[in-house]
């Protein structure tokens, strides 16, 4: 795990957008296409907006979701609005290029297993995606793996349903994909990440984001959710 502290959320989130662009374009130039799942988060929303001004190969990417909440479409909490609102236009990527979690099915457990195959099929068994962008909580839990929750522990499923966590339930990517990823790109900004930051940077197993894979993982923070790693690697770099 390689660590990069910024001074700002803003410049945390613009130097994990250009690292972002240059995987994507490593990823294209190696295999003709790219394949990335992105999480939801104010910082996130930054880092694709700053994309968007950038040179990104557009044109050969495919988006998958790391988790949505369980709500309407219309929902302005959807995660997919956001992104699709950021990124899916005529000079970015079409639509058919994103594929949002089908979280609006009557029968979820059937949602998550299609949208568990939609990923076989272009990525592989299990799922092995060229970056997985991933947030973390102040409790720890990242994508919707939260503590205590039992789809912790699943093995042998690709996407999962969680219980419900902070008002609702959520359909979300499982430790096999996070772990089958080429790359984990962690966005972590804020001071109430501070403690939560310093469990995933020692690998903490009691806390969900602590038990995600540390090879090619890639943590882009600001200095207050910095604070409490150790002295040598929290000062901001330029």
């Amino acid at each position: 795990m390689r660590i990069h502290v910024l001074a700002s959320p803003e410049s945390a989130a613009e130097r994990a957008a250009d690292w972002l662009r240059t995987e994507i374009g490593r990823a294209c130039a190696q295999r003709s296409r790219c394949l990335i799942a992105l999480s939801g988060g104010r910082t996130p929303w930054r880092m694709l907006s700053d994309m968007r001004r950038l040179r990104v190969h557009w044109h050969d990417l495919q988006v998958f979701q790391v988790d949505e909440r369980v709500v309407p479409e219309n929902d302005e909490r959807r995660n997919a609005r956001q992104i699709a609102d950021l990124i899916v236009a005529p000079t970015l990527l079409r639509a058919d290029q994103f594929h949002a979690m089908p979280v609006e099915r009557n029968d979820l457990a059937a949602g998550a297993d299609d949208y568990a195959q939609l990923l076989r099929e272009h990525a592989g068994t299990p799922p092995a995606l060229d970056v997985i962008q991933l947030g973390l909580g102040a409790d720890g839990h990242t994508a919707s793996l939260v503590p205590r929750d039992p789809l912790l522990e699943e093995r042998d499923r690709d996407v999962g349903l969680s219980a419900p966590y902070q008002g609702t339930a959520r359909m979300t990517l499982t430790f096999r994909v996070l772990d089958a990823a080429r790359h984990r790109l962690w966005l972590v900004t804020g001071a109430d990440k501070a403690t939560a930051l310093r469990r995933l940077w020692d690998g903490d197993p009691s806390v969900p984001a602590g038990r995600v894979a540390r090879e090619s993982a890639f943590v882009f923070a600001d200095s207050a959710a910095a604070a409490e790693l150790p002295a040598e690697i929290r000062s901001p770099h330029p």
